[in-house]
């Protein structure tokens, strides 16, 4: 047996079972995130977000790297002077464990504007559990307006 397939089988011999809890756990993580962006509090909407300079958020065809750049551009397009966040809902989740302290989020992400507008997308999300709980460590987001 070569060297790789001895790693990859004591990886595989190491990985623990993903607690029964994890799905409610990172359902949960959602539906705070959710609320907080509802009640127009972006700074508590992103404590579900990896505070760390490699957290990796993908969108739009760029990719910002860090808590602070992930922190900025929501800023800018959502809180910026003329911008509005409005109402988000996230549908059609699902929630795979990857093992007992990573998890895999798919979804979609809609939003009701104040003008009226409904601009919608997909998401992928990366999810480790930290001592202080889940946090999304890549967020991968397109919208259903790009080509």
């Amino acid at each position: 047996m070569n060297l790789l397939a001895l790693t990859l089988a004591a990886c595989l011999v190491q990985q623990a079972p993903a607690p029964p809890d994890s799905v409610s756990e990172v359902q949960a993580l959602l539906k705070a995130q959710e609320t907080a962006w509802n009640a127009g509090n972006l700074d508590e909407f992103l404590v579900g977000y990896w505070n760390s300079p490699d957290l990796v958020f993908q969108s739009g065809g760029t990719v910002s790297r860090g808590f602070a750049r992930t922190r900025d551009r929501y800023y800018q397009r959502y809180k910026a002077e003329g911008k509005a966040m409005g109402t988000l809902e996230f549908a059609q989740l699902e929630i795979e464990p990857l093992g007992a302290t990573a998890t895999l989020a798919r979804g979609r992400w809609k939003l009701l504007m104040p003008d009226g507008q409904k601009p919608s997308g997909l998401f992928t999300l990366v999810l480790r559990k930290f001592p202080e709980g889940w946090r999304i460590v890549h967020d991968h987001t397109s919208s259903d307006d790009q080509p």
